[in-house]
């Protein structure tokens, strides 16, 4: 269940929290209930964020000394970050992700988009299946945050691979074999992170300038930069492709949109809610604590299931389905809450709301070929494709009559 906690059907006798053991023997107190989440998160002194990049599956002695080769390190940065250091790293980054500049991006990025559905719609037509992950969605996010950041002057599909790879060695059950191989791709493109940290200027530049006044490790940058590049355009990639999957199922929302009965906003925060890209996230207990009636003794792995806390009936009427505009769709935590809420909130919206706006014609026009399939994961659901082709006219469509 950990692994494809997505695929898990509604149960409304799922505990709030409950103790689940995963493959490898790891016990995990799993919370699914939404306050007992929100109030987690808001907690880092007795829940700690220490173990949110430790990897899933131990990684054995050869991946270990493959990624010691490479000089890959991750000190505390962002994500895995409960110490005093924390709050000036995430200045700097919040600084470069602020909703004004985020927002001074959306004119360039329609352009783009549009060009890219003109292309699709002309292959539609010829016939032609596309794949709305890999010829629209995949590489947007990763093309606006190089706008907004100093990144790695590396071809985009050299860092989907470097940033996938991560996310399934740090995050997935995997066979040694497949985790020496991923060790490898990680660890080498760590060390093009190495050189961008010591070289690069904007927001790298000034997060050098940071780490150096603080006294903190030298990786210190290059953490932050790993994080921002597996979880600041990966996970809205997937977010994209998981939210257009969605909208090729609900028909009434598209006629919505295309008579302005629903909101482009209103669509996004309820794919947000029900199809949220990061499914679970995990914090450490740091002292004997209690999450509703159930003891947690320090030292215990704890689950958060960030998407059943968006389906909790407290949240919203109708927590499985999907109803852009119900009451409490916004309360939903995909973006986390507290200290370490994610600073990309503003981007991966606007994104998806320029995605939805434009892609919507077109997605009125074709029929689903392929859904997206998504590999055992704890907290990413990582889909690989989304076919679709141009929907057959029906006989309505031609003018014809049925005999009945």
């Amino acid at each position: 269940m950990l692994f494809r906690s997505w695929d898990q059907p509604p149960d409304p006798g799922w505990p709030p929290v409950a103790t689940i053991t995963d493959r490898t023997g790891t016990a995990h107190a799993v919370v699914s209930g939404h306050h007992l989440v929100r109030r987690v998160l808001a907690d880092p002194g007795t829940f700690r964020p220490d173990n949110a990049l430790d990897a899933v599956t131990p990684i054995p002695v050869a991946a270990l000394r493959t990624l010691a080769r490479h000089g890959f390190r991750l000190p505390p940065a962002l994500a895995n970050n409960g110490l005093p250091s924390h709050p000036g790293i995430r200045a700097v980054v919040a600084e470069a992700l602020h909703p004004d500049r985020v927002t001074r991006q959306q004119g360039w990025l329609t352009g783009l988009v549009r060009r890219r559905i003109a292309g699709l719609a002309g292959r539609l037509r010829s016939g032609a299946p596309v794949d709305l992950y890999a010829d629209l969605a995949a590489d947007l996010p990763l093309r606006v945050l190089a706008r907004l950041v100093a990144l790695p002057d590396s071809d985009a599909a050299v860092v989907k691979e470097f940033s996938r790879a991560a996310l399934e060695l740090f995050w997935a059950p995997l066979d040694p074999a497949r985790q020496l191989a991923l060790a490898e791709l990680v660890g080498r493109y760590h060390a093009v992170l190495r050189d961008c940290a010591d070289r690069a200027g904007g927001m790298v530049g000034r997060l050098r300038e940071h780490a150096r006044a603080a006294r903190l490790p030298p990786d210190t940058v290059v953490g932050a930069l790993f994080f921002l590049l597996v979880a600041g355009q990966e996970t809205t990639s997937q977010f994209l492709t998981l939210l257009l999957h969605r909208l090729t199922r609900e028909p009434a929302v598209l006629a919505g949109l295309a008579t302005g009965g629903v909101g482009v906003d209103e669509v996004v925060e309820e794919g947000l809610r029900h199809d949220p890209p990061i499914v679970t996230w995990r914090r450490v207990a740091a002292r004997d604590t209690t999450i509703g009636d159930m003891p947690v003794p320090a030292g215990t792995s704890v689950v958060l299931w960030l998407a059943r806390a968006g389906r909790d009936p407290a949240v919203t009427g109708h927590p499985d389905r999907f109803l852009p505009g119900q009451p409490g769709t916004r309360r939903h935590l995909a973006f986390g809450a507290g200290a370490h809420r994610c600073l990309g909130a503003a981007l991966a919206r606007m994104e998806a709301a320029v995605v939805v706006a434009e892609t919507a014609p077109l997605l009125r026009r074709v029929e689903l070929v392929r859904a997206p399939w998504c590999p055992d994961n704890l907290s990413f659901r990582m889909p690989d494709a989304l076919m679709v082709a141009r929907a057959l006219p029906s006989p309505a469509d031609l003018g014809l009559v049925v005999a009945s």
